[in-house]
């Protein structure tokens, strides 16, 4: 027996729910998502359905929107839109148990509907019709679903199909899938094909799925490695992981990470402040969980038309969540391999391959005060909030600290 497989999407989720806490019909309200405060330059997170059918791009930058329009500027909540996910997920849970539930992201899900079509009597199509009524009826949010008989073709009626119906459900199984998408273009229209894979698939004159279906494995396997059994497998409709295959997965590899990108060009200087920052709340991370690391890399990206950006990758010497040496590795390749004429503008770091309970230290290695220090700040911050106590650095004039952490996601979080 197939299984059945939704894919829902609520539709220009964060303009939408800004459209619905002010009264407003998000298809006749031209809204924007957007921090007006930091400049024209900064991207709109959504706009509303009915900017979308003027032909504005979802992403677009403020400077992009044509001054005739004079959209509704809405800042940020960030807070408010987790708790409208919340709700969604909640009559999702109406339907369905939490088990056969993917959250893929803060406004889309897949749901395995394959043992509830018979308890509600109903085909895929109406079982997609009666969440996506109830989803309106509860809370005024239109959802798109896409219906598919594996994850994959679920997400692929979503994305190319659903959204263009007027009823906003679409359906495949891999016989639609080769009969209505095989010649499909662009590519960058299918999950997990972005424009850099789309550019090498060009260069094999592999122009639509069905081209790639067709393809000698091996030309592929010896482009893209491994990945090409994925590419493979979906040019064909072909996807055997299930949610329950999902949820059971436990990866190998770990990582913990911390990127943001600066509201304005800082010197070499300022941009030293925020790493600390960075650091020290990536270190208190690691020791929060109870976890170590081995390796660590960031990336310094510059401003204006710099291409180029300063990436560092470093194993270190000893597996350890100590503060102070893992600064003291990362500001030491800072200031040797930093421009300090070009303006900075986005900082990144990644902590990887953890080990749990275990440390390697040396005679010198005050492991118990370090320790004790940190996870005081822990506990202090936990009772008392983020900004409660912070490193003197922190109180710099061009630190970030303090504002992030009363964003989510590095957006207002009211």
């Amino acid at each position: 027996m197939n299984r059945i497989y939704l894919c829902i999407d609520l539709k220009t989720f964060y303009a939408s729910v800004e459209c619905v806490l002010r009264d407003l019909d998000p298809f006749k309200t031209d809204l924007i998502v957007a921090d007006e405060t930091r400049g024209d330059g900064t991207i709109c997170l959504a706009i509303s359905p009915k900017m979308k059918a003027r032909g504005i791009k979802n992403r677009c930058r403020m400077w992009e929107i044509p001054k005739s329009i004079k959209p509704i500027i809405a800042k940020p909540r960030m807070k408010k839109y987790i708790e409208y996910s919340a709700k969604v997920y909640r009559i999702y849970l109406k339907y369905i148990s939490k088990e056969d539930i993917h959250p893929y992201s803060i406004d889309e899900m897949f749901l395995d509907a394959t043992s509830y079509l018979k308890l509600y009597k109903k085909t895929p199509y109406e079982f997609a019709k009666m969440i996506l009524k109830d989803i309106y009826d509860t809370l005024g949010l239109t959802a798109t679903a896409g219906v598919g008989t594996n994850l994959y073709l679920a997400k692929i009626a979503l994305d190319i199909i659903a959204k263009h119906n007027s009823d906003n459900i679409g359906f495949l199984n891999e016989k639609l899938y080769k009969e209505k998408l095989f010649k499909h273009t662009p590519l960058t229209d299918f999950w997990q094909i972005g424009i850099g894979i789309q550019n090498r698939l060009f260069k094999l004159n592999l122009n639509n799925m069905e081209d790639i279906a067709h393809c000698n494995p091996k030309i592929l396997y010896k482009e893209f490695g491994v990945n090409a059994k994925y590419l493979i497998d979906h040019a064909n409709g072909i996807e055997p992981t299930t949610i329950s295959d999902i949820k059971n997965y436990k990866t190998q590899n770990h990582s913990l990470s911390n990127s943001q990108i600066l509201f304005k060009d800082y010197n070499y200087k300022d941009a030293r402040i925020v790493l600390i920052e960075m650091i020290d709340s990536l270190v208190l991370d690691l020791i929060k969980k109870n976890l170590y690391t081995s390796t660590i890399s960031f990336c310094i990206g510059y401003s204006k038309n710099i291409t180029h950006s300063l990436k560092k990758s470093i194993k270190l010497e000893k597996i350890t969540n100590n503060y102070s040496f893992i600064l003291s590795i990362i500001l030491k390749y800072y200031d040797f391999s930093i421009d300090k004429v070009i303006p900075i503008r986005k900082i990144a770091i990644r902590f990887n391959t953890f080990c749990k309970n275990y440390e390697q230290i040396s005679l010198f290695d005050d492991v118990k005060e370090n320790s004790n220090l940190e996870k005081t700040i822990l506990d202090i911050r936990n009772k008392y909030g983020s900004n409660s106590l912070l490193k003197a650095v922190s109180l710099s004039n061009n630190a970030t600290q303090m504002v992030r952490n009363n964003l989510i996601g590095g957006h207002n979080a009211e």
